[in-house]
């Protein structure tokens, strides 16, 4: 891909040291971002990617060490100063005011002419190839969208460097590819980018140079050509068992004699009509489509969490129709949900009180040791949550490790159907890796999985079977060696949105 030469340092950071309780977690860091640059930033969960980003965004002060923009010094610890210098930091949760309009959410704090503010808006969605009522309670954008309109607010202060921290982490690979449109139009134009993304294919496609940080230092540094991917997962795992990829493993089971453990018949709800499936022991279901297809619709209706207008839904044989999420748990049926810091997590509750989430009716108390803390150790080692202890708060946690702890909460609950709605969202290569052993183990062992992402490798990967949805219709189902990448998007991308006849 050709690109601009490089003129001057956008962001240069020096010497920069940070602690916390007396534990460093950042050690001495030394970086360059260049104007028209797009700078691959990679490590582990907890290796100080976002505590990096965070001083040089001016949300953290650093005990040591300077950070210039621009040229010019950020000479104390304050967002407003790094904006005033030319950068934004796009952060991976979206912070949204839900009872604004979508615009107003966008140019939040900007002084110019409503009409222009709305006429540069309307550009830039034009620019990024997405659709979105700019007019609309941003309470009722999903995820996706939540992150547009982030990535918006950098783009419309017009910043001359951008920090994007998994920035398609809740993208199609359709909006992926119009982000990335975008960045390089930024690159055209001088602007700086620090690209944070655990997706190795994505940082080939868009980046030029590469850092990897592991434990607070910088340990692998330079152009993107001169490492491969074993290469750098190495770096951030230093271990070789870590450093395996991802590949699709065929499992050559026959489901058509094992026990049907999830009948969905007819199923409609807001977003999505005639929904029609089955979850056999052991299998990996699928369900593929573009944000707005209804599959996370789907996903909480089954579970109780939203109202289904028609259709039957069977666990086990036996008819679920109660579905509040308690009847559902008590009846095997488990949810991991899309956004687990809105929908999952107690941020401000202890570890091993969120893991007994699920179970907390069947407990009576809360869990402070006994039982419940011997299982949230069994998970911490199992699943590799990097933590103080059970008692630490969950919003002190990393993103990847937060989605962990989800994890063992969902498996604490002991189902027998999981629905995983983005189950790898902010989780780093190592930790991906591990969630796929994980999920491949529990189908294994019997467990009926609904796996849900935007990621099209991913269900690539690890499903058995694939259910296509686009526009709330069920428009394709593919199985076996006919899952692949391209198949699926015809699927998703092309059908129109209507189902088969």
């Amino acid at each position: 891909m050709e690109r601009n030469t490089p003129i001057s340092a956008a962001v240069c950071v020096t010497d920069i040291w940070k602690s916390y309780g007396g534990t460093p977690v950042l050690k001495g860091i030394n970086i360059e971002l260049l104007a028209g640059q797009v700078h691959a930033l990679l490590g582990g969960n907890g290796a100080g990617k976002s505590t990096l980003m965070k001083t040089i965004a001016g949300l953290v002060n650093p005990d040591q060490g300077s950070v210039t923009i621009n040229g010019n010094a950020l000479t104390y610890a304050s967002p407003a100063a790094a904006q005033a210098l030319g950068l934004y930091l796009v952060p991976q949760e979206a912070h949204i005011l839900p009872n604004q309009s979508v615009l107003e959410n966008i140019c939040l704090g900007l002084r110019a002419k409503p009409r222009a503010l709305r006429d540069e808006a309307e550009a830039l969605l034009r620019d990024l190839s997405v659709s979105l009522d700019l007019d609309a309670q941003a309470a009722t954008l999903e995820i996706a969208d939540r992150q547009i309109v982030e990535i918006m607010r950098g783009l419309i202060r017009k910043a001359r460097v951008l920090i994007l921290d998994e920035p398609t982490s809740a993208l199609t690979p359709h909006e992926a590819n119009a982000l990335f449109d975008r960045v390089r139009q930024l690159q055209q134009q001088g602007v700086g980018i620090f690209f944070i993304s655990h997706k190795l294919r994505e940082i080939r496609e868009i980046c030029d140079v590469i850092s990897v940080l592991r434990d607070g230092a910088i340990v692998l540094s330079g152009p993107l050509t001169d490492y491969d991917d074993r290469q750098i997962v190495a770096a951030m795992t230093q271990t070789a068992q870590s450093t395996e990829l991802p590949t699709r493993i065929a499992r050559d089971i026959c489901f058509d004699n094992r026990d049907t453990v999830l009948d969905v018949d007819s199923f409609s709800g807001e977003g999505f009509r005639n929904i029609s499936f089955t979850v056999r022991a052991g299998e990996i279901i699928g369900l593929a489509g573009v944000v707005g297809a209804g599959r996370s619709e789907l996903a909480e209706t089954l579970f109780g969490l939203r109202n289904a207008k028609s259709g039957d839904v069977r666990l086990h044989g036996n008819a679920l129709t109660k579905r509040s999420p308690r009847d559902c748990v008590d009846a095997g049926l488990v949810y991991l949900p899309e956004d687990r810091q809105q929908n999952g997590l107690f941020l401000e509750a202890s570890l091993a009180w969120n893991m007994s989430g699920y179970t907390m009716h069947r407990l009576g108390f809360f869990p402070k040791s006994g039982p419940e803390a011997t299982a949230f150790d069994a998970f911490r080692t199992s699943l590799g949550i990097k933590c103080e202890g059970r008692n630490q708060e969950a919003g002190r946690l990393s993103g990847g490790n937060q989605q962990k702890v989800l994890l063992a909460k969902c498996l604490a609950a002991d189902p027998r159907v999981l629905i995983l709605d983005e189950p790898t969202r902010g989780v780093d290569v190592a930790a991906r890796n591990d969630i796929y052993r994980l999920i491949r183990d529990l189908a294994d062992k019997g467990l009926g999985v609904v796996l849900i992402s935007s990621d099209f490798d991913e269900i690539e990967q690890l499903a058995d079977r694939v259910i296509v949805m686009a526009h709330g219709h069920q428009c394709g189902e593919l199985d076996g060696n006919a899952i692949t990448v391209d198949a699926i998007a015809h699927l998703a991308f092309e059908s129109g949105g209507h189902p088969n006849a």
